[in-house]
């Protein structure tokens, strides 16, 4: 009698199990982002700064005690495969929400896939500006380039620093590079009274800049700005400098990775650029920055020492969504996967947020964050504050 007891209640448990809803037991969220191709240098510590985040956040239970799953495609550099990272997140892996694509070029083609499949997309380095216009799921915790650039120049302006004739040398191969050296930074010299001659276009993989720096060189500028990843402004620079260049060399976030310093060597001493993110801002910054060397030491990046403003930024993407989700009170629980994919849309607008990239960030109505910048120089071959701008918040919605 007893063991058919057993049995009955073996039966009965068993059959509750099968009948009663299927709960997840985790978040999932994707990280659409590149760990290889021609934005490797500046990309594959993306992958070091949201596990960080992740680890943290599970240690402490997660997301409405539940732990985040974290999803990774490796897009290669490639926008086509950034759209099919962003549906094979969306229809595959079930997941809530996308940090990511990475890239400008990325984000253009994934946003339209995003938003016709109703999920959320923050990448962490798309820095051309209007990205997100006229989308409701594609949000980005990213300053424009054209903001930036304007701090830049206001500060070289406001130090002293001459600045009366300007040469731009850009990658014409790379979207942010090349909007920004044909676009943004004439638009942004014309408003600041720097003449400039036609911008001189290089590409990413050029292995000799000689006859175009030697272009730019002939009309005698004050100041160069490239506008470049770090690869291909190593290369510049180190041409410039060979060839007599004296002045400063500046530049917008694109190249402003400070583990690129070993590409730039002792020529890159006097540049200036601008970046959205310091390191050694706060002891939130500080302590990140000391877990970012150490895990990426253990992942043979030992000289990926201290964060890029991108990698900030993809820390902080992954607070800012635990902070819409648990506004959003999600579960994922695979049934209402659609309705808490739009809540967590939903939960963005009008929030505030505070992380290691600043306090009490917001955003506005085109859903991109209003962010502090801060003018670094390179003196000695290290990375020095030079001056600093608060964000903006006259434009945010609340």
């Amino acid at each position: 009698m007893k063991t058919k007891h057993l049995i009955t209640a073996a039966v009965a448990a068993l059959a509750i199990g099968t009948s009663a809803p299927a709960f997840a037991q985790e978040i999932v969220i994707g990280l659409n982002t590149v760990m290889s191709g021609v934005l490797k240098t500046v990309g594959e510590t993306t992958v070091t700064a949201v596990d960080i985040a992740v680890d943290e956040i599970n240690a402490k239970g997660g997301i409405n005690g539940k732990k985040i799953k974290l999803v990774r495609f490796d897009t290669g550099s490639d926008p086509k495969q950034a759209a099919t990272g962003t549906q094979k997140f969306a229809s595959d892996d079930k997941a809530l929400a996308i940090i990511g694509p990475f890239s400008s070029g990325e984000a253009a083609v994934a946003f339209p896939v995003g938003e016709r499949l109703g999920i959320v997309e923050i990448p962490n380095a798309a820095s051309t500006p209007g990205l997100t216009k006229g989308f409701s799921y594609a949000w980005r915790l990213t300053a424009d380039e054209g903001t930036q650039f304007t701090r830049l120049i206001k500060t070289l302006q406001k130090k002293g620093i001459k600045t009366e004739k300007a040469e731009i040398i850009y990658a014409s191969d790379e979207r942010v590079s090349n909007i920004s050296g044909t676009n943004f930074y004439p638009a942004i010299f014309k408003a600041n009274n720097v003449a400039f001659g036609e911008p001189i276009g290089i590409q990413l993989k050029s292995f000799d800049v000689s006859a175009q720096v030697a272009q730019a060189l002939e009309r005698k500028p004050d100041v160069m700005a490239i506008a470049s990843t770090p690869d291909a402004a190593g290369k510049v620079i180190k041409e410039l400098r060979r060839q007599g260049f004296k002045g400063r060399v500046i530049g917008s976030q694109i190249f402003a990775d400070p583990n690129a310093l070993d590409l730039f060597g002792a020529d890159a001493n006097g540049m200036i650029i601008v970046a959205g993110f310091w390191w050694d801002r706060t002891d939130a910054t500080r302590a990140f920055t000391k877990k970012f060397a150490e895990l990426n030491a253990t992942r043979n990046l030992p000289t990926k020492k201290i964060p890029h403003h991108t990698d900030a930024q993809a820390y902080d993407i992954v607070y800012l969504l635990k902070q819409a989700m648990e506004k959003a009170k999600v579960t994922g629980d695979e049934s209402k996967l659609a309705a808490e994919r739009t809540a967590i849309r939903d939960a963005l607008n009008g929030i505030s947020f505070t992380g290691i990239t600043g306090d009490n960030t917001c955003f506005n109505a085109d859903h991109d964050a209003r962010l502090a910048g801060f003018v670094i120089e390179i003196k000695d071959q290290k990375w020095d504050l030079y001056d600093s701008w608060p964000a903006d918040p006259s434009t945010c919605v609340k």
